[in-house]
């Protein structure tokens, strides 16, 4: 199959032989050219969509792809209007041929009698905003959603008995910097009818945006009885039409309103509100960081350098439904998600960005990898990465304690007058070989605060819990940011994981 054959693909009628290869090959091509605007002339019935008749559409279970199968996946289409305008279309792959699969406005149940009605006189139904894919994950009995593709890049993953939660991007160009961030789409999806249960899904998606194009693979594995977590192993193929300020891989983007470190302002009864509550980074020598989450009246942005690093996620550590008191959001049960580069990525940045946010509706948090090497017009790149999403909770075996709790309030001793820019930290360190140490134990904490003075540090372990509590007094003069770092050392070794804060007066 020659690429120009492969671009004169037609949308719903068209069936034409699909690798991977010639599949890139194409994208390359069209980043030779001017990009091309999607349409966003959708019907008046999808055009005059709000959010209250778009979020009554669903997609009918019974015009589910593959219903009658067995085949241990289905698939179910978005439709198109209200936030989504532009039109995404799908394709099965099978035995190496691709066809088109339609959709009519039959295959949604509308739930309004006037939208159903103007719905069934539209005759060329324009495509669909994006897709999921529904498995038996947390029973075999039940196809529950797995995975969903919608709006620009955007796509996210649940683990079993997760609920949503964070979401993840193809790619971030040029994100909260001086000037107008790009945000490229996926315009087609390609995806291999599965061949018999417990096999992998592999779905093929076109990147297009006005600085480059891409072809990226996902090979899907849901969870199930036998692991928790699901994950998506991503093959990414980029070609640049221009020149891009900051490139971010594998960006992901959360929701961080408060938690026992930022309670102050926030009149609410529950204790913590957030999808994600830390950034974890683990580099090259398997040393993990974690970075709490802070949300404050300022943005915030971090820079982490790294060299080939193992891994980066945003992660919502707390399962405890004491710990959120929501019984309808279940905060406990959201997924974290963690990136593992496969191969040598080099020298970069993980980059964290926090945005000052009042709602819990407001996506504030963002993380993702940027390369050292600059990105120019006529490059190319190509990167792989696993993802991991589900509870992913601290290994029980690891001989090192993690971040268990973040909390501040005010500095110095407790009964007398506050004193402005004087803040208390307390970290508690849970698990590894520090759990079993007693207060004989030489230990020592090692604490910095870059832009600020440490004027104590006390280390004790709480026999409540058995956490070892670590509590710093901070002092900050005019510096507008203060980064902060702690961790323990004992018997000769590093105890605990790296703790930072970037703490904002």
């Amino acid at each position: 199959m020659t690429a120009p054959a492969f671009a004169q693909v037609t949308p719903q009628a068209a069936e034409f032989a699909f690798d991977f290869d010639s599949f890139s090959a194409r994208m390359q091509e069209i980043a030779a050219a001017d990009f091309v605007p999607p349409s966003r002339d959708l019907p008046a019935a999808f055009a005059d969509l709000d959010y209250d008749a778009y979020r009554r559409i669903q997609y009918s279970t019974d015009a589910s792809k593959w219903l009658d199968d067995n085949l241990g996946y289905r698939l179910q289409a978005f439709h198109m209007g209200w936030l989504f305008p532009e039109p995404v279309q799908v394709y099965e792959i099978q035995g190496g041929t691709a066809r088109s699969i339609g959709f009519s406005a039959k295959d949604f149940d509308y739930h309004d009698d006037a939208v159903e009605a103007a719905a069934a006189e539209v005759t060329d139904f324009p495509g669909v905003a994006g897709f999921r894919i529904n498995a038996p994950m947390n029973s075999t009995a039940m196809y529950d959603e797995v995975v969903s593709f919608l709006g620009a890049s955007y796509f996210r993953a649940l683990g079993r008995n997760n609920n949503y939660g964070l979401s993840a991007r193809g790619l971030v160009m040029n994100t909260w910097l001086e000037g107008p961030e790009e945000f490229p789409r996926f315009s087609e999806f390609y995806v291999e009818k599965p061949t018999a249960i417990g096999n992998p899904l592999t779905i093929y998606a076109a990147l297009e945006g006005p600085s480059v194009a891409g072809a990226y693979r996902f090979i899907l594995t849901p969870a199930g009885e036998a692991h928790q977590e699901t994950t998506l192993e991503v093959t990414a193929r980029l070609y640049f039409r221009g020149d891009v300020t900051e490139l971010g891989i594998a960006p992901l983007t959360s929701m961080y309103l408060f938690a026992e470190a930022n309670r102050t302002g926030f009149d609410d009864y529950r204790p913590q509100v957030h999808d994600s509550n830390g950034l974890l980074i683990q580099n090259e020598a398997g040393e993990v960081t974690w970075r709490a989450l802070n949300n404050a009246a300022t943005l915030g942005t971090s820079y982490f350098w790294e060299n080939n690093p193992r891994a980066f996620g945003l992660y919502q550590r707390g399962r405890d439904f004491e710990a959120y008191q929501d019984a309808g959001a279940h905060y406990e049960r959201r997924p974290s998600l963690r990136i593992e580069p496969i191969g040598n990525w080099g020298q970069g940045h993980v980059r964290l960005v926090e945005i000052p946010s009042r709602l819990e509706g407001d996506d504030n948090i963002a993380a993702f990898w940027i390369p050292e090497e600059k990105v120019t017009a006529g490059s190319s790149r190509e990167l792989s990465y696993r993802m991991v999403w589900g509870d992913l909770n601290p290994d029980s075996a690891s001989p090192i304690a993690h971040v268990a709790e973040t909390r501040s309030g005010v500095g110095g001793v407790s009964g007398v007058e506050a004193v402005e820019n004087f803040k208390k930290f307390v970290i508690d360190f849970a698990g590894g070989k520090l759990a079993s140490m007693t207060d004989e134990t030489q230990l020592e904490v090692v604490a910095e605060a870059a832009g600020g003075t440490i004027t104590s540090s006390v280390l004790s372990r709480v026999d409540a819990n058995g956490v070892w509590r670590l509590v710093l007094d901070v002092e900050t003069g005019d510096s507008s940011n203060v980064e902060l770092k702690a961790y323990v050392m004992g018997l000769g070794r590093k105890l605990t994981e790296t703790w930072l804060y970037q703490w904002r007066p």
